[in-house]
């Protein structure tokens, strides 16, 4: 199991976020979420990042969002109904599993996420696939147009 703290990558750290619910690590082009063992990631939860993403990365800029699943908690999957009704997109997610627990969590989330998201054994692998991705610039974290 990685952390982001011990990777060599953590040098790079633009601002660390810590919630009730989880740490958020942000890049430049790259956000990675550690939640906390127990913890509940529902749409609100949700929103709190989306501002933070949008205040610390900018909007219309490429990202991509990792979640390195450290610890058991529960997702809300039907949350990405709301994610995606206020507008917002996301094209580069990707998953670090570890268990099981993780695991059964991503495959409830590919039912209604609606682009692919990936899965990786470890960290430094998400890291690398997601840094490719966002050098594209095509994967912006952005309000659609209307």
């Amino acid at each position: 199991m990685q952390r982001v703290r011990d990777l060599d990558f953590f040098r790079n750290i633009k601002e660390i976020r810590e919630y009730e619910f989880g740490t958020f690590y942000f890049f430049d082009g790259l956000v990675i979420s550690e939640m906390n063992e127990g913890a509940t990631f529902d749409w609100t939860a949700a929103e709190r990042v989306i501002a933070c993403v949008y205040e610390v990365l900018g909007k219309g800029k490429p990202v991509a969002y990792i979640s390195n699943r450290i610890n058991d908690y529960s997702v809300v999957p039907t949350d990405w109904l709301k994610f995606y009704k206020n507008r917002h997109k996301l094209k580069y997610y990707s998953v670090v599993a570890y268990n099981k627990s993780g695991l059964t969590s991503l495959v409830l989330e590919k039912m209604f996420f609606r682009n692919k998201i990936r899965q990786f054994p470890d960290l430094q692998s998400a890291i690398n696939w997601s840094l490719a991705q966002v050098g594209n610039g095509m994967a912006p974290i952005s309000k659609q147009p209307l």
